[in-house]
C-alpha cells in the first residue's frame, strides 16, 4: 500500500519549468495513468457488473470500477470530467498522510499524544505506588501518564503499556457517554466492544452491540460524543438516509462540522 501511495505522491508532483517531460509509466496488470489537470495520475482499473463508472480516492490512490464493455477512452473521458475533485482529494490524502507523519509517536520517555484532545506526556516510574497513574493537567501544559517501567524500557514495552491505559479509559468513557445519550434517543445497547481498525470509528448492529475505536480517545470529548451518538443513533435507524440524521441532530445538531473536524484530524500512528 505504501508504495502504491508513494507512487501518486510522486506523480502529484510537477517538474519545475524546463524540466524534461516524465518518462512514460510502466503499469502493473490493472494499473493506469491519466493526465489530470496537468498532473499525471495512476490509477487501478477494476472490471466490475454494474450500470456505471465508479471512482474512489483512499489511502491507495485512485481506484475505478467500471463495467466490462466500457472501453478505456471511455473511462479516460469519466476521469477527466471529474479531474477537479480527484487532484483535490489526492492532494488532501498527501496532507493527510503527511500529518501523520508529523504526529507519529516515539516511544520513549517524555513522549507526547494527545489524549480527549489535549497534550498527554508520557513518564516512566518503575515504582509500584505509580503504575499507570495520570496526574490531571497543570495548567493548560496537558496532562503526563506515569507508566510502571523502568527508563530503559523498550519502545514496544512502552507503548503496549500506554495501549493497556488507553484502552481500560476507553471502555470506561464510553460506557459513561452511552449510558448518557441512549436513554435520550430511547435506545438500549446491550454490548460495547473496542475496536483497533484503522479507517472506521465505530459501528452499530441490529442486536444492540456498539463497536467504538479505542483510539478516539485522542480527540477532545465533543467528537467522541458525535460518534457515540452516530452508532446510537443506527439502533433507531440502520442506514444514512434523512431519517437518521435527523435523530443524529436531535442531540448534535452541529454534527456536520464535527464530522468534519473529525476527518481532517487523523490519529497519530501507533506503529
Amino acid at each position: 500500500m505504501a508504495g502504491w501511495m508513494q507512487q501518486v505522491l510522486d506523480w502529484l508532483d510537477r517538474p519545475p519549468p524546463g524540466a524534461p517531460a516524465p518518462a512514460p509509466v510502466r503499469a502493473a496488470p490493472g494499473q493506469r495513468a491519466v493526465l489530470l489537470a496537468g498532473q499525471r495520475v495512476p490509477y487501478r482499473l477494476q472490471r466490475a457488473r454494474r450500470k456505471s463508472i465508479g471512482m474512489t480516492v483512499g489511502a491507495d490512490g485512485l481506484a475505478v470500477r467500471a463495467p466490462s464493455g466500457v472501453t478505456l477512452a471511455t473511462i479516460d473521458a469519466a476521469l477527466q470530467d471529474k479531474a477537479d475533485w480527484i487532484v483535490r482529494k489526492l492532494g488532501e490524502m498527501q496532507q493527510r498522510q503527511r500529518l501523520q507523519e508529523d504526529a507519529r509517536i516515539v516511544w520513549q520517555a517524555g513522549a507526547q499524544l494527545p489524549y480527549l484532545g489535549v497534550p498527554l506526556t508520557l513518564q516512566l516510574d518503575a515504582t509500584q505506588q505509580r503504575r499507570q497513574q495520570l496526574q490531571p493537567e497543570v495548567a493548560g501544559s496537558g496532562a503526563q501518564l506515569f507508566l510502571g517501567l523502568a527508563q530503559d524500557a523498550q519502545p514496544a514495552q512502552i507503548r503496549d503499556a500506554t495501549q493497556a491505559w488507553f484502552m481500560r479509559q476507553a471502555r470506561s468513557h464510553f460506557s459513561a457517554r452511552l449510558d448518557h445519550f441512549a436513554p435520550q434517543l430511547g435506545v438500549q445497547y446491550r454490548r460495547l466492544r473496542l475496536s483497533s481498525a484503522a479507517t472506521r470509528w465505530g459501528s452499530a448492529r441490529s442486536d444492540g452491540s456498539i463497536m467504538l475505536n479505542w483510539r478516539l480517545l485522542h480527540y477532545r470529548p465533543a467528537l467522541i460524543d458525535y460518534v457515540v451518538v452516530h452508532e446510537l443513533s443506527h439502533l433507531r435507524v440502520m442506514d444514512h438516509s434523512p431519517q437518521f440524521w435527523g435523530t443524529v441532530a436531535t442531540l448534535v445538531p452541529d454534527y456536520a462540522q464535527l464530522r468534519q473536524q473529525l476527518r481532517a484530524q487523523p490519529a497519530p500512528p501507533w506503529d
